[in-house]
């Protein structure tokens, strides 16, 4: 496309001149510009683009997009704000590719990565190809890729969907994080399906207020848009048993369905028994009902099920296909993960990383524990600071011992987030062991036969943070080195 052609798609913006040069690719990571890129000045939290046009231009840029105006060998266009035109920008030069897909984004506090993951497998039993984006990673078709965020920025975002539309995907599932719904990097996605899951304390370190939070993930649902087309409906799925969804569906003009165990739903779950092993309800659709059971523990996974459900119902996935996969359904990585090595005990790694997740998690060990429960919990640096004593006090009320340790300190000192843990709960009610691998290492080292360690807090991640640096961490690893060196 060519650069004039582009621009056309911008209401307003500055520029003297006519130049039309082909755009062959655009970027905003000017390590990335070559040959032909149009290269988009975006101001980020700790790095601002306007100071790598240079690198951008010598690298092969033939044309900036700014909100500054600049005296540069190549055009200049300045907009007042870079981030809302990248929005524009892709989504126009890749041929508007959300609306060539079914396009499904799963917002809340917790559930997100698992509801995609079960939504993924019912779409793909139904015989359609799928596209996935999220925090494990995207997926088009059978390809897997890495990510760095949970919601890409909106280039990177087009620029996957136009891919998923080359490779003849049908469905796209998404993760949709509130800081990308406040950030806009959603702007120019044609959702055509909106699920909600739950809303509960996260994030404050960037939203403020849980009222602000609560309204941003509301972005979603009150975006689908106003109009009523029977070529492409639109859908919101409501977790009705959360407070948040009454505010949800007055935001949305689609059309809604909602789920829940508690509250009157139109997909529901009901006599519901757990084990170690599964768990079985009746699942109500409408006026019909079901005897299932599935391989996931806990009420949130039947939860999760239930808008799994609920989308794949709205997206027109016959009942008969639903019902055989979701029994046949299994966790994602880091999420209620058991760790497995020859021992008489059990442990759990769990993504848990926040009150109610938390909460949620040593609960539901509770329902079949036989013995005791150990629960390594640590708080995040650089993040909402609020919860830390809330963790630590939930962890002191349901675990039998619990064990506070880091999580990611980033740039904090460990020691100060294991303070503001503490100050939350009574001296003598839990142990403190600031290095993470000890207190793993400890922890099974001290479980004895039908006890349960969950370890939570970093799930999937491989990884840990540590001041600047990132250091390879993997629960799931150390757990099982742990319990090796014990049975050795």
């Amino acid at each position: 496309m060519h650069l004039q052609s582009l621009l056309s798609y911008l209401t307003f913006y500055k520029s003297q001149t006519l130049e039309n040069p082909l755009i062959t690719s655009i970027e905003m990571d000017s390590r990335e510009v070559k040959q032909g890129s149009l290269f988009i000045c975006i101001n980020g939290y700790t790095l601002d683009g306007h100071e790598f046009v240079e690198q951008a231009i010598s690298n092969g840029a033939i044309a900036i997009i700014s909100e500054l105006p600049l005296e540069l060998s190549v055009p200049v266009v300045v907009v007042n704000d870079s981030k809302r035109a990248m929005a524009v920008l892709a989504d126009a030069y890749y041929k508007h590719p959300s609306h060539k897909l079914t396009l499904i984004g799963v917002t809340g506090t917790n559930g997100k990565t698992s509801t995609t993951h079960m939504i993924d497998q019912i779409i793909i039993a139904s015989g359609k190809k799928t596209g996935l984006i999220g925090t494990l990673h995207t997926k088009i078709g059978d390809q897997t890729f890495e990510v760095k965020n949970t919601t890409p920025e909106s280039l990177t975002l087009q620029k996957t969907f136009f891919k998923m539309v080359q490779n003849e995907v049908d469905t796209a599932i998404m993760e949709v994080s509130s800081h990308a719904l406040d950030l806009g990097r959603t702007h120019g996605c044609d959702f055509d399906i909106a699920v909600f899951t739950n809303l509960t304390q996260d994030h404050l370190d960037y939203h403020g207020t849980m009222a602000e939070y609560r309204r941003t993930k509301g972005l979603l649902f009150s975006q689908l848009g106003n109009t009523f087309d029977p070529n492409k409906e639109k859908f919101a799925v409501l977790n009705n048993d959360d407070e948040a969804a009454d505010e949800y569906r007055r935001s949305s003009a689609a059309h809604i369905i909602t789920y829940g165990i508690k509250k009157q739903s139109d997909i529901m779950a009901s006599s519901i028994k757990m084990k170690h092993t599964g768990t079985s309800f009746i699942l109500s659709i409408f006026e019909e009902s079901y005897s299932v059971e599935i391989n996931l523990v806990g009420m949130f996974s039947v939860y999760n099920v239930l808008a799994a459900v609920s989308t794949s119902l709205v997206a027109k996935v016959p009942i008969p296909i639903i019902l055989e996969t979701i029994v046949k359904l299994n966790g994602v990585q880091g999420r209620f993960e058991l760790v497995h090595a020859g021992q008489d005990f059990a442990v759990v790694v769990d993504f848990a990383h926040t009150p109610d997740s938390l909460e949620n998690a040593l609960t539901t060990l509770k329902q079949f524990a036989k013995g005791k429960i150990f629960a390594i919990v640590g708080c995040g640096g650089d993040r909402d600071k609020t919860k830390r004593p809330i963790m630590a006090r939930i962890a002191t009320a349901l675990a039998d011992v619990p064990i506070f340790t880091s999580d990611n300190p980033r740039s904090e000192d460990p020691n100060q987030i294991l303070k503001e843990m503490e100050a939350g709960v009574k001296a003598g009610s839990y142990q403190t062991i600031e290095d993470r691998e000890e207190a793993i290492r400890y922890a099974i080292k001290q479980a004895n036969k039908d006890d349960i360690v969950l370890i939570a807090g970093k799930g999937h991640e491989t990884y840990q943070i540590i001041g600047q640096k990132v250091y390879n961490f993997d629960d799931r690893e150390v757990a099982k080195k742990a319990i090796l060196e014990r049975l050795a």
